[in-house]
């Protein structure tokens, strides 16, 4: 667990890092609520700019030009809504198909160069809660606690499916399960901030937890630290 720069001037970052489907965003936006922290999903600025290259006919290869496409647009969160050129785009990008394709273009460097400056933004007082795959080895490596949350890929599968009913949409358990065993292997095996669980990070995982006891958990390390 760290610490990290408590002494800093910067505000305060709990960055929580972890696989797909590990609960790891609801339990940043609680966390950052029960704190009045502001929050930063960083998962859906990817997944945001996925969707704008499919607006735009970018193609997912073309490195060039998605940089130019994620330089030029708009992003806004508020709460956990995604505003993306001013339009409502939360719904749309929390499929599993547009999560295949944030995961397809977050692997490509220049991109997550042109998107680096654009999360690191988001730091403003009172505090942030990040969480992504990579907030706390490149875009926050001074965060105040590092966090790798996780859980088994079967109940990651189980979670996800649950959500996607709930909202309506088909989905298919086993195809569930091995796509977040693709991805999970995707985004370890990339050359640019893999997935990884850093030395100085706190594990939690979720498996067995409910969502109010893995919230309370990280509170307690951050309060913890500040003491």
């Amino acid at each position: 667990m760290s610490a990290g720069n408590i002494e800093s001037s910067l505000p305060p970052v709990i960055a929580i890092d972890g696989p797909s489907a590990s609960g790891k965003g609801t339990v940043a936006a609680l966390v950052a609520r029960e704190l009045g922290f502001h929050y930063l999903d960083s998962g859906a600025i990817y997944r945001a700019a996925a969707h704008a290259a499919h607006q735009a006919g970018v193609a997912l290869e073309d490195e060039a030009g998605l940089v130019g496409l994620a330089r030029r647009i708009e992003l806004r969160f508020d709460g956990v809504e995604v505003y993306l050129n001013g339009v409502a785009v939360g719904d749309v990008i929390r499929t599993e198909e547009a999560g295949r394709a944030a995961s397809r273009i977050a692997a490509r460097p220049a991109l997550r160069a042109a998107l680096l400056e654009r999360q690191r933004a988001f730091r403003h007082l009172p505090g942030l809660v990040s969480d992504g795959r990579d907030m706390g080895s490149v875009v926050f490596p001074d965060a105040t606690l590092k966090v790798y949350l996780t859980a088994s890929a079967e109940e990651r599968a189980k979670r996800r499916y649950k959500q996607l009913i709930e909202k309506g949409f088909d989905a298919n358990l086993s195809e569930l399960l091995q796509d977040l065993m693709d991805r999970d292997a995707r985004d370890a095996a990339r050359v640019a901030a893999p997935l990884q669980q850093l030395a100085d990070a706190a594990l939690l995982d979720t498996t067995s937890l409910t969502i109010a006891q893995a919230v309370a958990r990280v509170l307690r390390w951050y309060r913890e630290g500040m003491d």
